[in-house]
């Protein structure tokens, strides 16, 4: 019984673990950050998009609502904690901050918020 009073808060554990898992990765200092060769940039901007199009799958999960209804309050946070982050990188020996990397987030958020509003991926929650 005491469970169901915590389900509105348990809904925002996915995005708390993602929001931590790209905080570690933004932690990694420059020389031991891994190099994939020629797809290195590829890779490494599709992580972002990929990271934060997650993250606002998780943030639309954690308000429970349609999307409609959220799509312009999730893509705001996404996008702040991408600044955020970008703002932490900047301290990481080696790494920098960058507003491209911000812009890349944010797209990768806008195509997880088109994406679930065209399958209708939360209509159920």
């Amino acid at each position: 019984m005491t469970f169901m009073k915590y389900k509105p808060l348990l809904k925002w554990i996915p995005a708390l673990l993602i929001m931590i898992g790209i905080f570690l990765f933004s932690s990694i200092p420059a020389t031991e950050m891994p190099s994939f060769g020629l797809l290195d940039l590829l890779v490494k901007k599709g992580a972002h998009m990929a990271g934060y199009g997650l993250l606002t799958l998780a943030y639309i999960y954690g308000f429970g609502n349609k999307i409609s209804k959220v799509q312009w309050v999730v893509l705001f946070l996404a996008v702040l904690y991408a600044l955020t982050d970008e703002w932490h990188q900047s301290y990481v020996p080696g790494r920098y901050g960058s507003l491209w990397d911000v812009v890349i987030d944010a797209l990768g958020s806008i195509i997880s918020i088109f994406l679930s509003k065209k399958f209708k991926l939360f209509d159920k929650f």
